[in-house]
């Protein structure tokens, strides 16, 4: 035990070196690494100890190995970054999805709000079109992925990418959420389109606050109902999600 703990200080050192390289801009996105042996002397470091920390960025998508080329840094966009985001959420509890729900609703009526200023008449269109191609009667599928679909596009036009990623790591849970949802709840599917409308409108009246205020009540309105099923329903139905 005490080797495997020294071992795996002596890596986190050289993720550290590696780190602080990329922070200081010795290492640029698209940079290509130095040969092995030259950068584990110039670090300080074993050469297996530099192998174990470029697998360990390699994971979260700092580094990208190129065999038979080298190891380069990635472009280092939020978006690739946050990848791993949607890895470790999908290792949630069932207890914890009210957790992810509510990070859900402080960021997305937010990133609604600053859609309204952004958003162009054809993405609107869009919007509208997708929802009217719908129905009023989809079935709960559908209406899952035309829901996350309607947000996605959405927290894309607020121009933050960063807010795009995060909400996007988010949307496993809150998915499997969704669906038990839309199973066991009669008027889901029609509060959802409803609730849709509502946002959109406000959109296209360039009114944040509202959209900000419709979106805040369509994921109050999952949590909620999520909120008296973990209360009052047994361990089955939350194994459903």
């Amino acid at each position: 035990m005490r080797t495997r703990g020294r071992g795996m200080a002596v890596t986190d050192e050289a993720i550290e070196k590696i780190k602080g390289m990329i922070v200081s801009g010795a290492l640029r996105p698209g940079d290509r690494l130095p040969k092995e042996s030259e950068l584990a002397a110039g670090l300080g470091l074993s050469r297996n100890s530099l192998r174990e920390a470029v697998r360990a960025l390699s994971l979260i998508r700092i580094l990208d190995v190129r065999q038979g080329d080298g190891t380069y840094v990635t472009s280092l966009d939020p978006q690739l970054l946050l990848e791993a985001l949607s890895f470790v959420v999908d290792f949630h509890r069932d207890d914890t999805v009210l957790e992810f729900l509510a990070v859900r609703r402080i960021l997305e009526p937010a990133a609604t709000a600053m859609a309204a200023a952004r958003i162009s008449r054809a993405e609107l269109d869009e919007l509208s079109a997708q929802l009217d191609a719908l129905g009023p009667q989809p079935s709960v599928e559908e209406l899952v992925v035309a829901d996350l679909e309607f947000h996605r596009r959405i927290v894309q036009a607020s121009g933050n990418s960063v807010l795009c990623s995060l909400l996007d790591g988010l949307s496993g849970p809150t998915t499997r959420a969704r669906v038990w949802r839309g199973l066991t709840q009669e008027d889901a599917v029609s509060r959802t389109l409803h609730e849709h409308r509502a946002i959109l409108a406000a959109l296209r009246d360039r009114d944040g606050e509202a959209a900000r205020s419709w979106a805040t009540v369509h994921v109050a309105s999952v949590e909620h109902w999520l909120r008296s099923a973990l209360r009052g329903a047994g361990p089955e139905p939350v194994a459903g999600l």
